[in-house]
């Protein structure tokens, strides 16, 4: 087995070299934080290359959705529903049809009041493009997703309350064009109400 000579001295890197080549490896970082981490990962793009090569829509889709996501959470805080001690409130067998208008890149929620085990037959359809949508519920510390989609013109089935609280949907319009969606409702619920 052969095992490489050792450098002489005279072969090893000058301090010099050293702080040299340092100084170009962070030149280069520098290069690459500007011109494609920063459009890329925040949309900030100071030399206008990011933009050329596509890294800043891919930013600018980012941070638009990291702010989605911070307004969806603010979304389910609010509507947390009743406290884990508060009194059941009884259900009715009811229907309801309830609209609501989605400008581009907007988003809402409708939610009906549910006991545990409560059922709702529900149908909701999109006039004028597609919607992303969220069934889920929430209430006394519980939060559950029951089903999502991308992209869709409507749905329809039966909702089973998992917990007392509040059960409903959750809209995106992503297209370029206003659009309504119409929820109709029918089963064993206390109310239905737009969520803030």
């Amino acid at each position: 087995m052969y095992n490489a000579d050792l450098p002489t001295r005279a072969e090893l890197p000058t301090a010099k070299q050293l702080f040299r080549s340092t100084l170009i490896a962070l030149g280069a970082a520098v290069v690459i934080l500007v011109t494609a981490v920063l459009p890329a990962e925040y949309a900030i793009d100071p030399t206008g290359v990011g933009r050329v090569f596509g890294l800043t829509q891919m930013g600018e889709i980012k941070q638009q959705l990291a702010e989605e996501a911070a307004r969806d959470a603010e979304v389910v805080e609010l509507n947390l529903g009743p406290p884990a001690d508060a009194p059941t409130v009884a259900t009715e067998t009811r229907t309801d049809e309830m609209s609501v208008t989605l400008r581009p890149g907007e988003g809402a929620e409708i939610k009906l009041s549910m006991i545990a085990g409560a059922r709702a037959q529900f149908e909701w359809t999109v006039s004028g493009g597609v919607v992303n949508y969220d069934l889920h519920g929430d209430g006394g510390g519980n939060s559950t997703s029951y089903l999502q989609g991308r992209a869709a013109p409507g749905h329809r089935g039966e909702l089973e309350a998992a917990f007392d609280g509040n059960h409903g949907w959750f809209w995106r319009n992503r297209g370029t064009n206003d659009v309504t969606v119409t929820l109709r409702t029918s089963g064993e619920y206390a109310s239905i109400r737009r969520a803030a």
